[in-house]
């Protein structure tokens, strides 16, 4: 969707951005409406309303929306954690009460989507109306020089909303493989097309991890290419991965147009700074790059 041109739509939007911002980095704290309008400046008479109709869903629905996507992320992707544990950071009381609203939500309980998570109807829970949610403030790009990196990949291809599981998979093999992170690896994703125009059989992902030497025949599908070197635009994105979007659409629908630079054969990509499981999502880093002549 394009950028509504006028200032005062433009300043409501911003707005309540501001709340959803709030909303990320506060999930542990108590989110009363009083709280909320205030941060947007809103009359908290009228704010449950203009919620509801800015975002599809009312406030309190929403919050628990991200506190379960949330505890969604820590079961698949931190299999050693309790459920009991992440019931109660997910703000329930019990892990009876966590799993009654997590199958409601998601169709499965919650250990069985630890096991196997259907990400399609996950994804599909957290399709909101929201308009304009893109960066509306000036970002900080620096012009780089960068050297060619190998790189082990694994390729999705296929619906966005199973990228996840592709995700896992890459994990998974670089466990197997001894490629982690913790090992000196960097972690990148190429991205070749927009999930949000493509057809979903289209879209294609490229997840990496930097190697020294090509990887040879595994039974992990993972292939060795090149990240090739050159000139970059970079913008770190701070926040949850799930927004990198309104980044790449801050370099490609405002930078780029005022820059007078041209765009070299090469998709935008992503390094991923921290991989900490421990990392709060509103505090995940990631340097988004787009490929220069």
């Amino acid at each position: 969707m394009e950028p509504d041109p006028n200032p005062k739509t433009r300043n409501y939007a911003r707005r309540m951005n501001r709340v959803l911002d709030y909303i990320d980095k506060h999930l542990d704290d108590v989110l009363t409406v009083e709280c909320l309008s205030a941060v947007a400046n809103f009359s908290k008479f009228h704010f449950h309303r203009q919620f509801s109709e800015y975002c599809g869903v009312n406030i309190g629905r929403y919050v628990q929306l991200m506190k379960l996507r949330r505890a969604s992320h820590r079961l698949a992707f931190q299999p050693d954690e309790r459920i009991i544990d992440v019931a109660l950071d997910a703000g329930l009381e019990n892990p009876e009460s966590f799993s009654r609203a997590f199958k409601n939500v998601f169709g499965e309980t919650p250990s069985d989507f630890r096991k196997n998570p259907a990400w399609d109807l996950w994804s599909a829970r957290f399709q909101f109306s929201i308009p304009n949610r893109e960066r509306m403030d000036k970002m900080h790009v620096t012009i780089i020089q960068t050297e060619p990196s190998l790189i082990a990949v694994l390729e999705h291809h296929g619906a966005p909303a199973l990228l996840n599981d592709s995700v896992r998979r890459f994990i998974e093999s670089r466990k197997a493989t001894g490629l982690s992170p913790v090992g000196g690896s960097e972690t990148y994703g190429i991205l070749y097309n927009n999930p949000e125009t493509v057809p979903p059989e289209e879209f294609r992902f490229d997840l990496c991890g930097s190697v020294l030497a090509a990887v040879p025949d595994n039974a992990h599908g993972i292939v060795t290419k090149t990240i090739p070197g050159g000139r970059c635009a970079v913008v770190r994105h701070a926040g949850s991965r799930d927004r990198i979007g309104e980044s790449v659409y801050y370099l490609y629908r405002q930078w780029l147009p005022e820059s007078g630079e041209e765009l070299r054969d090469f998709p935008v990509y992503f390094r991923y700074l921290d991989l900490n499981r421990d990392t709060p999502e509103h505090e995940h880093q990631t340097d988004v790059y787009l490929p220069l002549k």
